[in-house]
């Protein structure tokens, strides 16, 4: 019994002790999704790039040569590992290998953050293999924030969590977008991964206004952007990650940049990808946006 008592009492000692204050993040600049196809030439455009973000998923149980390239990476320039299948909207709860195998890509990088997608990968057991989208209701915030203990528990580095295209909306939804992401945000202590193209092509697809959204969000939380073009199939915009970036969504970017503390912006391409240094230019054009909205 006496046991009992002091393992009680050992608990409520660790329940009250304060939480140290996080440390404000860094800024890391403006960067590239690295792909393998550029790995040849990314120091020859070494000033253009100020960090990368790795598809984390691409290290898990990873070959020789994958954690070469790894190490090779992160002697040089900043990571940020971004997942692609935590599911964090899985009613089925958070797969607890795919989550140590995140960790320990986390754990190798020491990055200033981590990321994935307020998404569901995998539902009644089954790996959907793709990003699909949540109803926006009080039912996936508590799902998100029971799975979002689960991987606090296990990584403390910072994480941000992007919002994604959304193939379909549902009629259950209670929240609007920038009160969903907000409240994803401020109620479990995370970042937001804004991915401006992402937004801009549900604005186009389900007719609102994407720079309203932006203005109702928490700016603080916004720490990271993604962008990249898309195109437009039978009359909907695909966010098909296989052109260069369209006017409107620059013009989307500068604006998030001039509203929100942004620390970070990435340059993604995942199709049809050019070689590195016909992507410079947007690197180039986004670094000046940055420079612009946010004094070193």
């Amino acid at each position: 019994m006496e046991a009992v008592v002091a393992v009680a009492v050992a608990v409520a000692v660790v329940e009250t002790k304060p939480v140290p204050a996080r440390e404000p993040l860094r800024s890391l600049g403006v960067g590239l999704g690295y792909r393998p196809v550029h790995r040849d030439e990314i120091f020859a455009h070494r000033s253009s790039i100020d960090f990368f973000e790795i598809v984390a998923d691409h290290y898990f149980s990873a070959s020789p040569p994958k954690l070469a390239e790894l190490d090779l990476l992160k002697s040089n320039f900043p990571l940020i590992p971004h997942g692609l299948a935590l599911s964090i909207g899985s009613a089925d709860g958070i797969d607890q290998r795919y989550l140590r195998d995140f960790q320990c890509v986390v754990d190798a990088v020491r990055p200033a953050w981590c990321s994935d997608h307020i998404a569901f990968t995998r539902a009644g057991g089954i790996d959907i293999g793709h990003l699909t989208p949540l109803p926006k209701t009080s039912a996936s915030l508590r799902v998100i924030r029971d799975n979002l203990r689960r991987v606090q528990d296990c990584i403390t580095t910072p994480l941000l969590l992007e919002n994604i295209t959304e193939s379909i909306r549902y009629p259950e939804d209670e929240y609007t977008d920038a009160e969903f992401l907000g409240r994803i945000c401020d109620e479990n202590d995370v970042g937001l991964l804004l991915d401006v193209t992402n937004l801009y092509i549900n604005s186009v697809n389900y007719r609102f206004d994407a720079l309203e959204v932006v203005r109702r969000l928490p700016k603080d939380r916004i720490v990271q952007l993604h962008f990249v073009g898309g195109r437009m199939e039978e009359g909907r915009w695909v966010d098909s990650h296989d052109t260069t970036t369209q006017d409107e969504i620059w013009q989307l970017l500068e604006a998030v940049l001039s509203l929100a503390p942004v620390k970070g912006v990435i340059l993604e391409r995942d199709e049809k990808i050019p070689p590195l240094k016909d992507l410079i230019p947007e690197l180039e054009r986004a670094r000046d946006l940055y420079r612009h909205a946010i004094p070193a």
